[in-house]
């Protein structure tokens, strides 16, 4: 037996995939340009590493790596991601670089690129192996499980053996190998079977001396998802149990362990890589059925539209993957049946030919084909999307108007009509930039007295009035109108003469109202003038010259104080009243009215002016004391103030203050008992003399105030002036305002004695009131309240006879004779009047001699007995109340008179109260009246 453990992998499994029946079986196949593998694992001879110091610029295999792109390979260079390995343009694999070191796998890119291809790529991984031996090779045949269509699986099942690991053998120190690493087991996706299908042959060197039991763990093994690979324990034999799906999974990594029957450890875990090999079995999937793009009008070939993609599931460094686009229909095929092309690879449109107009096509529909296998119908698989373009406007069209001259009437002095319509037409896109029209005038209205409006609905030019015109300044109007669109033209599209065209506008004569020339008009008069007085001439002009002749007339319009009235004719202004400065109806000094002047033109018109009036003052109203009453201390000293007086002018500087204010000379006492000091020119002080002592009381005061006009005017006011006791702070007490308004000490005590005696009134009012609900709470009932009875006593104008002065039978209304119609109904069908058949219930018997505590007793013992009573008629039957059966003890009312003579004592009568007392003087031996 070996003493070191090596990892081969059957000849078969490498050599198939590269040998010429491989190529002879693609002879028969149409070519199909690419690598022929999408992934290669090339062994590596361990002998190789070991005899070679230096890889540089040597061959790792003798296998290559194929390709063809159907044309002979000419000029085809391959380039690899792995600057320290490199392909020739035979296939073969050299080490480049001086690190080129294959102690672990090594996976790199190779790239194949021509003048006649496209970029193509492939995967290789480098892995060190032993001599391949024929002991290796072993190959299990059971059930012909191995028998694949694809390349990778027809190769025989290679034998994977434990590397060295010095388990089980001498415990003294040796040099362990290293571990050499598995290449990877390709396995296709989409085997039809039969499964399970063997893969690969595990063994241990030692499995010919001790029983060795084989397991393999991780994902697709022991782990979601399990079982997809088993092995047999004894024989080492991997089988995969169904089906792989790449797109699902595109690889396993799994661990195959040797352990004796004890379960010990026998060999280290071996790594196994399983590669799903690609199948095309995916169409190219659109993300959308319907795309949607757009491109300008007029547009150059070549122009970028939009861009659609499709995802294969498929591997895509494979042609299983790589997906092609073409265009399979455009409709419509105007101006010819291919506008537009898409790129192959990346599957962007673009325009190949001019003539794209909106104005003709506005939309084009283009069918889009996804192919796989690089387009090859053949083998490919197909999916198909709806490409929308749309041809978006440009300003290519510029506006033209309906006609080159337009003409229309305005009315003078009228404004925001519409004069005239310009009509347009706009071939682009309507309600869009490239159509929406702007109009201008150009000449012909210098003052500005129109505009142009565009209607956003029909992209009419409306002229309408902005400033009024006057027929008698200009009669007829020759404007100039100039139309473009919103947006500019597009390069290289000039405007068309159609885009000006000349208004005539005439202007219509209408009767003008009169108007004042000065309006307002301004007049200053004083105030005062007297009525009768001629103020002004207020006239107004007619603006229609080139009419006939008109007439004025003249009227008041408004005139708050009706001081003022105007010529019909000439327009002169009388005064008929004096005007007064000091009115209401003057606001700053300035009076206003208004005037109507009206034509008698067809139809009349009128026109109002105002005129507005200053009154300039004059010295017509006398001062006024200011204030009318006031109060002061009745002894004043040198620190106590007097009364500031002033005054009030309704006239205006300088008829106003200064003022003079002077005591009158008579009375004499006037001026012995007051006196009054300037303080300024519209203040003075008024108080008492020092030396004179005046009682508390209310004084009037007469005092002469002077204005200072020319000439000045007096008045002669009076000032209430009230005297009171005052405290330190110079304040009237309030006994001292009491005494000073005048009330003497006897009406004093009056109003005082007059209080107290209504509050006395108010207390005894309420004294009473108490006592008397307190008598209500105190008073008690003559017997118990619950056997008090007076309440349910009736009085009625007509008493009956008795039972004996009735003539029917009142047995037949309690006791019907036959009961036969009650007796045969079923049961539970009963009428509400009818009475049950049941004993009669037993009701108390009242006593001979009744106690007046029992009555009560005895009609609730009544109540509750009938309530009770099932044979008791309901609410809604006849209830006799008249009757009192036949087993009572008392006897019939009417029986009672007052000649009874009897035992029976009837004093209790007169505890029942005083609506008893008539009983009780009858019966209870009380007086007689």
């Amino acid at each position: 037996m070996r003493t070191d453990f090596a990892l081969v992998l059957a000849a078969a499994l490498f050599l198939d995939s590269f040998t010429g029946n491989n190529g002879a079986q693609a002879s028969k196949d149409p070519c199909r340009p690419g690598f022929t593998q999408s992934f290669y694992s090339v062994p590596v001879l361990k002998d190789l590493l070991q005899s070679q110091v230096n890889l540089k610029d040597t061959a790792v295999s003798s296998q290559k790596v194929r390709f063809d792109d159907c044309m002979g390979n000419e000029d085809v260079t391959f380039k690899s991601s792995n600057p320290d390995f490199s392909v020739r343009r035979d296939g073969s694999i050299f080490a480049q670089g001086d690190g080129a070191m294959l102690g672990e796998p090594v996976q790199f890119k190779v790239v194949a690129s021509g003048p006649h291809t496209h970029v193509w790529e492939t995967v290789v991984q480098l892995a060190v192996i032993d001599q391949p031996s024929p002991q290796q090779n072993e190959v299990t045949s059971k059930d012909g499980a191995a028998a694949e269509a694809q390349e990778s699986a027809r190769a025989p099942p290679a034998v994977i053996r434990f590397p060295t690991s010095g388990l089980g053998r001498s415990k003294g120190l040796r040099r362990l190998k290293r571990d050499w690493v598995i290449p990877p087991i390709n396995v296709a996706e989409n085997s039809r079977g039969p499964f399970p299908q063997m893969l690969v042959s595990i063994r241990s060197d030692q499995d010919q001396d001790i029983s060795i039991r084989y397991s393999i763990t991780g994902v697709g093994a022991d782990q979601p998802p399990n079982e997809v690979f088993n092995i047999d324990p004894v024989l080492g034999k991997m089988f995969v149990t169904k089906p792989l799906d790449r797109e699902h999974r595109s690889s396993y990594h799994l661990r195959a362990h040797a352990v004796d029957m004890n379960g010990n450890q026998v060999e280290n875990p071996i790594d196994l890589y399983i590669f799903v090999i690609d199948m095309n079995d995916n169409r190219p999937e659109f993300k959308n059925q319907v795309y949607n793009g757009s491109v300008d009008e007029g547009s150059k070939p070549g122009t970028y539209v939009m861009h659609l993609s499709a995802f294969d599931a498929d591997d895509n460094t494979t042609a299983n993957g790589m997906v092609r686009y073409r265009i399979l229909s455009q409709t419509p095929h105007s101006p010819i049946p291919n506008m537009f092309t898409i790129n192959s690879e990346t599957g962007d449109i673009v325009t190949v030919a001019p003539g794209l107009d909106r104005e003709k096509v506005s939309q084009y529909t283009i069918i889009v084909q996804a192919t796989d296998m690089e387009g090859n119908l053949n083998f490919g698989l197909s999916n198909t999307a709806t490409a929308i373009i749309t041809v978006t406007d440009i300003n290519d069209n510029p506006p033209m108007l309906t006609s080159k001259t337009f003409s229309g009437e305005v009315p003078e002095n009228r404004v925001d009509v519409v004069v005239t319509n310009l009509t347009v037409i706009d071939a682009d896109q309507p309600h869009s930039p490239n159509w929406n029209a702007i109009y201008r005038i150009i000449s012909g209205d210098p003052n500005g007295h129109f505009t142009i409006r565009t209607d956003p609905v029909s992209n009419d030019g409306m002229i309408t009035v902005v400033k009024p015109v006057d027929f008698e300044m200009n009669r007829a109007f020759m404007l100039t109108v100039v139309v473009s669109n919103q947006a500019h033209l597009a390069s290289g599209i000039q405007s068309s003469l159609q885009s000006t065209a000349g208004v005539t506008i005439s202007v219509q004569d209408v009767n003008e109202p009169p108007y004042f020339p000065t309006n307002p008009k301004h007049i200053r008069f004083e105030e005062g003038v007297p009525a009768g007085t001629s103020l002004t001439t207020f006239s107004a002009s007619d603006p229609d010259r080139l009419q006939m002749q008109q007439i004025i007339r003249y009227s008041k319009l408004n005139d708050p104080a009706d001081w003022l009235s105007i010529n019909r004719t000439n327009g002169q202004i009388v005064t008929t009243a004096i005007l007064d400065r000091e009115s209401a109806y003057v606001k700053n000094n300035i009076y206003e009215a208004t005037f109507l002047a009206s034509d008698n033109g067809s139809p009349a018109a009128s026109g109002t002016g105002t005129l507005q009036i200053y009154l300039i003052d004059i010295n017509d109203n006398p001062p006024a004391l200011v204030p009318k009453e006031s109060q002061i201390c009745e002894q004043m000293n040198k620190n106590a103030n007097g009364v500031n007086i002033t005054a009030s002018d309704a006239d205006m500087d300088p008829n106003a203050g200064p003022f003079v204010f002077e005591l009158p000379h008579s009375p004499s006492s006037v001026r012995r008992n007051w006196t009054i000091s300037r303080i300024n020119g519209n203040y003075a002080r008024l108080g008492l003399s020092y030396q004179i002592y005046l009682e508390p009381g209310v004084y009037e005061v007469p005092i002469f105030v002077s204005d200072s006009g020319n000439p000045p005017l007096s008045n002669r006011s009076v000032i209430k002036v009230k005297v009171c006791p005052c405290d330190q702070n110079g304040d009237c007490t309030t006994v001292g305002a009491v005494a000073a308004a005048s009330l003497g000490t006897g009406a004093i005590i009056s109003i005082l004695i007059c209080i107290i005696i209504l509050l006395c009134m108010v207390l005894l009012f309420v004294v009473w009131i108490k006592r008397r609900e307190k008598e209500r709470q105190t008073k008690q009932l003559l017997i118990d309240p619950e056997d008090d009875v007076r309440d349910n006593i009736l009085k009625y104008d007509e008493e009956g006879g008795g039972e004996e002065d009735q003539d029917y039978d009142l047995s037949q209304l309690q006791q019907p004779d036959s009961l036969e119609h009650i007796i045969s109904k079923p049961p539970g069908v009963r009428r509400v009047d009818e009475r049950p058949i049941i004993p009669e219930s037993q009701y108390p018997i009242r006593p001979v001699v009744p106690h007046p505590g029992d009555i009560g007793d005895f009609i609730h013992e009544g109540l509750r007995a009938a309530d009770n009573d099932p044979t008791a008629p309901p609410y809604d039957s006849l209830l006799v109340f008249d009757y009192e059966g036949s087993g009572s003890t008392a006897g019939s009312v009417s029986s009672l008179n007052s000649s009874s003579t009897g035992d029976q004592d009837y004093d209790y009568l007169n505890d029942w109260g005083p609506r008893f007392k008539k009983l009780a003087d009858m019966y209870g031996g009380g007086n007689d009246d």
